[in-house]
């Protein structure tokens, strides 16, 4: 399962190749690595990593979650690209809107191009997946700013396929 953070403000991704206790992750583009993960308690995590326990305290927070390992502390925001989002669709009023694949499959048509103007529902790419084709959609009237997605490509779960502003 793919995550779109943000960490303190920055992005980042994370994939999440096994559940606890004995979690496979890969952060990023790094390799994949391994840790020990226990819930003592609610929110508290005991995380065996590299040979180093590591306590993590979490609290879920209104903006997010905030966690505190050794006396650190961060503002953590988790979205997950499959999930559909109130929050996320309102935001994208004022921002750059991204286009991201909510499943891994193939790219079957393009139907706009850098510098195209779109209307709200307007398609911008349709995947398939599972033998059904899905038309991804603007949510907004904006103009194309980038379609890094091509015809034939295969895709993974929260990969970028167009930008909007």
């Amino acid at each position: 399962m793919k995550l779109a953070l943000t960490i303190d403000g920055r992005d980042a991704a994370i994939e999440i190749l096994s559940q606890p206790p004995v979690c496979r992750f890969q952060f990023g583009d790094a390799p994949p690595r391994e840790a020990s993960v226990e819930m003592p308690g609610p929110g508290v995590y005991s995380i065996l990593l590299d040979g180093r326990s590591h306590d993590a305290f979490v609290e879920d927070t209104p903006a997010g979650l905030v966690v505190t390992i050794e006396g650190y502390r961060f503002e953590i925001a988790v979205r997950d690209p499959r999930r559909f989002s109130r929050k996320a669709a309102r935001m994208g009023a004022g921002a750059v809107q991204s286009i991201l694949s909510p499943m891994p499959g193939k790219i079957v048509r393009v139907l706009a191009a850098p510098g195209d103007e779109v209307a709200a529902g307007q398609g911008i790419v349709v995947v398939e997946a599972m033998k059904m084709q899905n038309e991804l959609k603007s949510n907004r009237a904006g103009r194309v700013l980038s379609v890094p997605a091509k015809e034939g490509a295969t895709v993974a779960a929260g990969e970028l396929l167009a930008t909007i502003e």
